[in-house]
Parts: C-alpha cells; sequence; structure tokens
C-alpha cells in the first residue's frame, strides 16, 4: 500500500462564491462535512501519513484538520500547485505519493491502482483517469500504451483528468526543471514520454469547483 498522500487545498474557491466568501473551499460542506475532511477520511483508512496544502486562509484549514492526525499542513500560498514537489522535504522522497484536490469526491480501490502502478513500472507520474461527465470540464487524456501523448480541453478523448494522481518526488526531480504549475509539469514529462495515465477508473467520481457543480452533486445522491 502507499505510504503518503497529499490533498491539495490552497485555492480560495471564487467560483463557489457565497459559500466561500469568509471560508476556502476545502471548508465547504458537502453531506454535512467539510470537503477537505472527506478526503481526509477516505485516504486514512488505507494510507498512514496524511499531508496537506494551504493557501487563502490556510490558518482556518489547518485548524480544522489538526485533530485528523494529518501528518503535515504545508503552506504553499501564491507558489503554485506543484511547489512541494521541488522543496523540502518532499522532494527527497523517493516513493509514490497519492495526490488529490481538496474537491474530489471519489471512492479509488487503492490496492488495485497500487498494483497497476507497480506493473506500469513505477512512473514518475501517473494520472488517473474517469469517464467524462456532462457540464463537468476536465483536460482529455489522449495516451498510447498508457503513455500520455497529449492533454486537450478541446479534443475530447473517452477519459480525462480527475485531478487524481500518483507521483514520485525526487523522480520528477530528475526529469523536469522546476516548476509551480502542473500543466508546466505534464507538458516537460509528455515531451519525455514520462507521463503515464492508469487503467483503473474510481468506482465513484465527482469535483466540485463551482456552485453549478453542487447542485448537480445533490440531484444525483436525492
Amino acid at each position: 500500500m502507499f505510504n503518503h498522500a497529499i490533498i491539495l487545498a490552497a485555492g480560495r474557491g471564487i467560483r463557489l462564491m457565497p459559500l466561500t466568501k469568509n471560508i476556502p473551499k476545502a471548508l465547504v460542506k458537502v453531506q454535512n462535512q467539510t470537503l477537505i475532511l472527506n478526503g481526509i477520511k477516505k485516504l486514512k483508512k488505507y494510507i498512514k501519513n496524511i499531508h496537506i496544502t494551504v493557501g487563502y486562509k490556510g490558518s482556518l484549514i489547518a485548524k480544522h484538520v489538526i485533530s485528523h492526525d494529518v501528518s503535515s499542513v504545508i503552506n504553499t500560498n501564491k507558489k503554485g500547485n506543484s511547489w512541494w514537489i521541488f522543496n523540502f522535504p518532499f522532494n527527497l522522497l523517493n516513493e509514490p505519493i497519492v495526490v488529490l484536490t481538496c474537491d474530489n469526491i471519489t471512492n479509488i480501490d487503492f490496492k488495485l491502482l497500487k498494483k497497476d502502478y507497480i506493473q506500469k513500472k513505477s512512473p514518475p507520474c501517473f494520472l488517473i483517469p474517469v469517464k467524462p461527465i456532462k457540464k463537468l470540464d476536465g483536460d482529455y487524456i489522449h495516451s498510447k500504451k498508457n503513455i500520455v501523448k497529449k492533454l486537450s480541453r478541446k479534443n475530447k478523448s473517452d477519459i480525462y483528468c480527475s485531478g487524481i494522481q500518483i507521483i514520485n518526488p525526487y523522480q520528477i526531480n530528475k526529469l523536469v526543471n522546476k516548476t509551480k504549475d502542473f500543466n508546466a509539469l505534464w507538458n516537460q514529462l509528455i515531451k519525455k514520454n514520462k507521463l503515464y495515465v492508469s487503467d483503473i477508473i474510481p468506482k465513484q467520481w465527482f469535483t466540485i469547483d463551482k456552485i453549478e457543480h453542487l447542485n448537480i452533486f445533490k440531484k444525483n445522491l436525492s
């Protein structure tokens, strides 16, 4: 099983206004539970060390998660969503870390995912795909033999990025130049044929990035 996971929770969540007028996106409640706690509780069943990146109103998130046995809270405010990969201590971590965004509501078979990751020879970056959902935007994945050739918002395929991935920070630091943004990181890896996509699709997946998404999610539950 994986030893580490990180939840990216630095975003403000402007598209979720007015819910995020006084709180960051990670503290928006869905099914009587904040998005960030939903992620922590799902991961804690399988992964020991949970790390959280925070930014906008990060102290609120830190206070919220402190009693839930997280391993670390990292302030990445205005540093970019991939900054942590290239900086201590993660840049020295030579093992896979599961990466999720805080707005993911998902159910993944981690044992099956780990098996698939190993079968694909433990690539430096391993995207977890999902089937496109109506009214949810995403980067469509175009691949050949699990090697990603292109990511596109316009050119559709039968899968797109879920916001979930497995990363080996040490390997990535050896392969690419430092970057603050995942899109720039992925593009560098694509050029080197080092960005892979899994064959495993989550049993459940949804993302809460807009008020409209929240309404769709609630409607699907009813």
